[in-house]
């Protein structure tokens, strides 16, 4: 559909995502965050935004 998008996937499932991309000759953006993810207290997750946005933005225009 031409919509830039971003994956955000954790370390725990890096094989498995590389994987998929693989099999579906897909070159995918990827923010790569610690695991786990749903034990987190919405703070901490503000947090764990905030920490990766400007790698989220860095996919979604690349600097060139």
């Amino acid at each position: 559909m031409g919509i830039p998008g971003v994956n955000l996937v954790t370390t725990e499932f890096a094989d498995a995502a590389r994987a998929q991309c693989d099999a579906l000759a897909l070159e995918a953006a990827v923010v790569w965050v610690p695991h786990p993810i749903q034990n987190r207290t919405a703070d901490e997750l503000r947090a764990l935004a905030a920490q990766c946005v400007d790698a989220v933005i860095g996919q979604l225009a690349p600097a060139g």
